[in-house]
């Protein structure tokens, strides 16, 4: 015999039967009314409630003799919940209740009500209130489904009905959070403070959202200005309060009060292609150039911040112009929250030149300077001219002939006279005679010499030497395209000339520039994986040493780097371990996602963050947090 072989009836279809035998009219006297005797010894003593008690002869009860319609129909009392739920759920103690100073010892679950159960999501944030006013802030880290009563639902009657069942009974089964105590907020009125978790929350306390901005931002250590980055978000919803805007601000602290502002502790933006990284740094850039914004230097003078920014894709000086998609109301949300907007008028496109390229420049307004490089750069830094295949031998060999040449023939020394210079056999056998220099060696500095791209060197424009306050000007953004220039390798040597000439004259004592050494710079360099890979190589060797200085020294020289990549993993270590704050939108590739190094919980999040969303980790700033970027650019962007 089989399951099939039973009759299966729902308790619904006997109910009604039941009511049919009863009523029916036409039942022949041989019927048995099987009905229960009131009456009779073995009758309750009461009737039965709505909760499947029965109600005793006491106070409660009421004799079916005191019926209004004289039916045996017995009154019914009130069975509802007088006021209205608070919060989301409570503290469980069936489970344990822990606080301690180790995350893995820590246990601190709650228990939420069925009403709330499809609003809970992993990350969101909630705050437990203490009986003397304080309020742990935490997060929730875990959901789970447990049995309500003692049963095996793991058999085949039980999934049959469930299989034919229409709705979930969620009655059936507790809902319990996993919360992980973030900290203590404590204070009211806007000033809010917080410290570690010290403290246990009492058992049955109830939880609610966190709906107070100024309380989020609190617990979350977050500033209440600075530099805004975007919207504090949980799973791609931006968290939302009760007051207006909404939303929750997140901004990077740029106050002396707390220590130097983060700009000089510098910045990377990661993402993949279509990630929106380009975006969100104009978005970032365009807060740096606000007119409100001063930053003090060393003499106490305080000044506006300079922006000089390496494009290899012909965007950034769209900055120029204002974004043709904003609108009113947009615009007056920005201005309610204090967010810099609008196209930045001191643009200039600083445009390197060479004999075989033309740089088009059509897509903004942005004034456009026309620049080349001097070969007197060359003389404090061979590696501009070394390449990727000398090694430390043959480098020692270059650094003797340039400063030979410029010995003899000044800084107005050209690239054609220095290649001409090398032409001659006489400096080859004086030099191998002496033991300065081999022979081999000389000619493989010769023929990496000779490798140096045509135009790269002493062109038809003014020399960046002379146009150093063009290049940097307080409250101006400068962009340097290389979009148009036909190789890489003339690509490489732009960047890296004129970048080891900011660097060079801001952490110099005895810099060429004063308007470069007195202003504080923000270098933006995208693609920079392309420029600052650790490679084993004389030139990647020194380009690595100087940025590297330049991030150690930033904070005291007033010197900030903004690097963009979609290859974080390619930055050399020694130049990634300086970068404090890390603004990591969407990256497929694993090794990408593990070379940033977020807390897991985030890292687990940014395959399948949608265009805008990022995960900002900033130790100095806040706890680790997700965000929402602004749906639209705050300048021009795009075609």
């Amino acid at each position: 015999m089989t399951l099939e072989d039973f009759t299966e009836f729902s308790a619904d279809e006997d109910e009604s039967a039941a009511s049919r035998q009863s009523t029916d009219p036409k039942k022949s006297d041989g019927d048995v009314d099987e009905s229960p005797d009131p009456n009779a010894s073995g009758a309750s003593d009461g009737p039965e409630m709505d909760d499947g008690s029965e109600a005793g002869d006491g106070a409660g009860a009421i004799d079916a003799s005191e019926s209004t319609d004289g039916a045996g129909a017995f009154e019914r009392y009130a069975a509802e919940a007088t006021g209205e739920d608070a919060g989301l759920g409570v503290i469980s103690v069936s489970q344990g209740l822990r606080v301690a100073e180790e995350a893995d010892e820590t246990t601190l679950r709650a228990f939420v009500t069925t009403g709330n159960r499809e609003s809970v999501r992993i990350g969101k944030y909630l705050i437990v209130p203490y009986p003397d006013g304080e309020r742990l802030f935490c997060r929730i880290t875990g959901l789970e489904y447990a049995q309500e009563f003692r049963s095996d639902d793991a058999t085949e009657i039980h999934a049959r009905r469930q299989m034919r069942r229409d709705e979930f009974s969620e009655r059936d089964y507790k809902f319990v959070a996993e919360l992980e105590p973030m900290s203590i907020v404590y204070g009211n009125d806007g000033n809010e403070k917080r410290r570690m978790t010290d403290r246990v929350p009492k058992p049955g306390a109830v939880i609610e959202e966190a709906s107070d901005a100024s309380e989020i931002k609190t617990g979350l250590k977050i500033p209440e200005e600075g530099v805004f980055l975007g919207h504090l978000a949980v799973g791609g919803e931006t968290v939302e309060t009760a007051a207006r805007p909404p939303t929750v601000d997140y901004r990077l602290n740029d106050d002396y009060a707390d220590g130097d502002p983060l700009v000089f502790r510098h910045a990377l933006v990661a993402g993949g292609t279509g990630s929106g990284k380009t975006h969100a740094s104009k978005n970032v850039l365009r807060q740096y150039l606000e007119d409100e914004r001063r930053y003090e230097m060393d003499d106490g003078r305080e000044s506006r911040m300079a922006v000089v920014q390496f494009d290899p894709q012909d965007e950034y000086a769209q900055m120029h112009d204002d974004n043709p998609e904003m609108n009113e109301a947009f615009e007056r949300r920005l201005d309610r929250e204090e967010i810099a907007h609008g196209g930045h008028e001191d643009t200039i496109a600083l445009v390197p030149t060479t004999p075989t390229a033309t740089y088009p420049g059509e897509g903004h307004r942005a004034e456009r300077v026309e620049f080349t490089i001097p070969f007197s750069l060359v003389r404090d830094r061979p590696w501009l001219v070394a390449g990727a295949s000398l090694n430390e031998n043959q480098y020692s060999g270059l650094s003797t002939l340039i400063r030979r040449f410029f010995r003899d023939y000044g800084d107005s020394g050209t690239y054609e006279q220095f290649v001409s210079y090398l032409e001659d056999p006489a400096l080859k056998e004086e030099l191998h005679e002496s033991g300065r220099i081999h022979e081999a060696t000389f000619d493989a500095v010769k023929r990496r010499v000779y490798g140096v791209p045509g135009g790269v060197f002493d062109g038809d424009a003014r020399p960046i030497t002379d146009l150093d306050h063009t290049l940097v000007r307080p409250g101006g953004l400068t962009v340097i395209p290389t979009y148009h220039l036909p190789t890489s390798r003339q690509k490489e040597m732009f960047v890296l000339a004129v970048s080891a000439l900011l660097i060079d004259d801001k952490l110099s004592n005895d810099p060429e520039s004063d308007r470069i050494k007195e202003t504080p710079l923000l270098i933006g360099m995208d693609e920079a994986h392309n420029f600052l890979a650790d490679a084993d190589n004389v030139q990647a060797r020194k380009v690595i040493q100087k940025f590297t200085e330049a991030a150690k020294q930033g904070r005291k020289e007033r010197l900030g780097l903004f690097l963009i990549t979609q290859d974080p993993q390619d930055v050399a270590e020694s130049v990634f371990k300086q970068i404090n704050t890390k603004i990591v939108l969407n990256l497929g590739d694993e090794d990408a996602i593990s070379s940033v190094n977020i807390p897991t919980n985030l890292a687990g999040k940014v395959p399948y963050m949608e265009k805008g969303q990022m995960v900002v980790y900033s130790p100095d700033n806040s706890e680790p947090v997700e965000l929402t970027g602004l749906p639209r650019c705050l300048t021009r962007h795009g075609s």
